[in-house]
């Protein structure tokens, strides 16, 4: 079944974007034109998805793969009817570049999956919520879910839960759906990014030297699974559409629906997604001395979008201050936001990466590419003039966008901040796009040097192919080979654990069927993250959770049975609950009641089968 789901994935995604050229004319290149359709189209089906949930249709997988598969097939015959050849293979020419940047894709996602395999848990806090959330996206079939709730949707922006939901409609683990889908779409950042840098300076080997910068700095985003993951490849999709207005204005329609999607993905980073467009629309604007029309009908029509499929039902349910208190916290204002990790950072943790980092969001750029940094922004100043240039817009955006991640990063210091850690992957975008700007300049000086003493063609790519090998050698190892290990390490279980032995024993569920009901007095994310089902957003569930502990052996056993919970989970995180003597008593109690078989200890947790 989890083939079936990666499948899936891809003919939502892909059929969606194929939907989206009935709208607008794609790309020529048949890489670029089929590989951003799954771009374009994963934003396309989370915006339809926000639509469906307001109409109270249910977000069912057969629902969107009936929709993909009609759009694949309305496109199909429209370009039929217009008698345009749908596939000639004659004009399939495929360059370097692309092939070159679909290995760094393939390397991403091998990494990334085998550090979120390489133990068998979720990672830290937030993934075993997302648990919850994954599952009741899954049955319910709405990211709806009102007040008093304590999961990662409603009012909270819902785009991954509702996706990672969807795609767990058709496997039975939800554990396999958020780490392999987490790793895959982190590793699609790549591919989407490629092709964003490609449209956005007007050259594949100035993206694929941007590209592999992105592949390789730590600060870009772990296998960590958070809402965030899916933000930024969204972020290359959306800039990516915005940017094919240039080919043709009807792509402002696409574009609005892939920024609805980035803007309903995560709290802080679809803001951050509205301050890099607010950006690159003026520095474009300045640049190009016209006011771009259809740019900000995208930009305002998303917006608008994500206003009315979400976050104006928030407001309605849960009014304007309980929607941002819900993720913002109640000591915070909408321009102080801080993070968990914030901090002040030296200078070292930026020029050196390291072997060891934060999981949620690693820092760090490494000394080649910080080099490589200062050298492309240097040269970009220097040659100021050329900024003012209509086609060289993109230099003068990426040095504004380097400012301010800049100071987004370091923030901490300052009253204005929007969570400064998690700014890191941000500073990843304006660092490798300037990275590849100082590639570029290299190897052109390299070839131009070459040439002065030796005229054949083969010395020359000679000579290019040493210079720019030695580049990417340099940046593998003191980058890519720090980031390579942190995202392979094993990884911590979460804070909230009692003991390692409490841990162990719920290893042991993975003995049971998948989708085992199975109470505990504690904590539901992590019943849910190991594949079994407590119903935590159920009401009565969430009562006996509170009132349950302190009725009788023999009540608990007859409110379990009747709602259909064999199984009984009385852990380490219980005794912190209801103290350590109590819980003691209530073990007791229930093996001397003969309602309830034990079937696992260890020092912190037993499971016990009702009898």
């Amino acid at each position: 079944m989890s083939t079936l789901s990666i499948i899936l994935f891809f003919l939502y995604s892909w059929g969606f974007g194929f939907g989206l050229g009935l709208l607008a004319k794609e790309s020529e290149d048949f890489l670029e034109r089929n590989l951003m359709r799954i771009g374009t189209g994963l934003g396309a089906m989370l915006a339809f998805g926000l639509l469906l949930n307001l109409l109270r249709v249910p977000l069912d997988w057969r629902v969107f793969l009936s929709i993909s598969l009609l759009l694949a097939f309305v496109k199909t015959y429209v370009d039929f009817k217009k008698e345009k050849v749908i596939f000639d293979a004659k004009k399939i020419s495929i360059s370097v570049f692309p092939l070159l940047m679909l290995a760094l894709f393939s390397i991403s996602l091998y990494m990334y999956e085998k550090g979120a395999f390489a133990y068998p848990y979720l990672e830290d806090d937030d993934s075993w919520s997302h648990a919850m959330g994954v599952k009741y996206v899954s049955l319910e079939k709405t990211v709806f879910v009102g007040a008093g709730n304590s999961l990662y949707i409603d009012p909270y922006p819902p785009a991954y839960d509702m996706l990672m939901g969807i795609l767990h409609q058709t496997n039975d683990s939800v554990y396999w759906t958020l780490k392999f889908f987490n790793a895959l779409i982190v590793s699609l950042s790549v591919i989407f990014f490629y092709f964003f840098a490609k449209t956005f300076t007007n050259s594949s080997k100035k993206a694929l030297f941007s590209t592999f910068a992105l592949f390789a700095v730590p600060a870009y985003l772990s296998h960590f699974i958070w809402a965030i993951a899916l933000t930024m490849p969204l972020f290359f999709a959306s800039f990516y559409a915005v940017e094919k207005i240039k080919d043709d204005k009807r792509w402002f329609i696409p574009a609005a629906m892939v920024i609805a999607a980035t803007l309903t993905s995560s709290p802080t980073h679809s803001a951050y997604f509205g301050l890099f467009f607010l950006i690159y629309f003026i520095g474009r604007t300045l640049v190009q001395k016209k006011l771009l029309v259809y740019e900000f009908i995208a930009g305002f029509s998303g917006l608008l979008l994500s206003f009315l499929l979400w976050w104006l039902p928030m407001i309605l349910t849960h009014g304007f201050k309980g929607t941002l208190r819900s993720f913002l916290g109640s000591a915070q204002s909408v321009i102080n936001v801080a993070g968990t990790g914030d901090r002040i950072y030296h200078l070292s943790e930026f020029i050196f990466a390291r072997e060891v980092n934060m999981i949620n969001n690693p820092i760090g750029i490494g000394i080649v590419l910080s080099i490589l940094t200062i050298i492309g922004l240097v040269f970009i100043i220097i040659k100021y003039k050329d900024m003012a240039r209509e086609e060289n817009y993109h230099k003068l955006i990426t040095v504004l966008w380097f400012i301010f991640a800049f100071y987004a990063v370091n923030a901490a210091r300052f009253p204005v901040r929007l969570s400064p850690f998690r700014a890191w992957m941000l500073l990843a975008i304006p660092v490798s796009l300037l990275s590849g700007e100082a590639i570029a300049l290299i190897d052109n000086f390299a070839r131009a040097a070459v040439s002065n003493f030796a005229k054949p063609k083969t010395a020359i790519k000679a000579a290019s192919l040493l210079v720019l090998g030695l580049i990417a050698y340099s940046i593998v190892m003191t980058s890519f080979v720090q980031k390579y290990t942190v995202n392979t390490a094993i990884w911590p279980p979460g804070g909230f654990w009692a003991s390692g032995e409490e841990l162990q024993g719920y290893l042991s569920l993975k003995s049971l069927p998948p989708n085992t009901k199975v109470f505990t007095f504690s904590n539901f994310g992590v019943i849910n993250g190991f594949d079994k089902f407590v119903c935590s957003w159920c009401k009565e569930v969430q009562d006996f959770r509170k009132n349950g502990f302190n009725q009788s052996a023999n009540a608990i056993n007859l409110w379990a049975k009747s709602n259909g919970y064999n199984y009984l989970v009385v852990d380490g995180q219980t005794a912190r609950i209801h103290g350590v003597n109590e819980t003691n008593n209530k073990i007791n109690e229930l093996l001397n009641s003969g309602l309830f078989k034990p079937v696992h200890a260890t020092g912190g947790f037993i499971l016990f089968q009702t009898a």
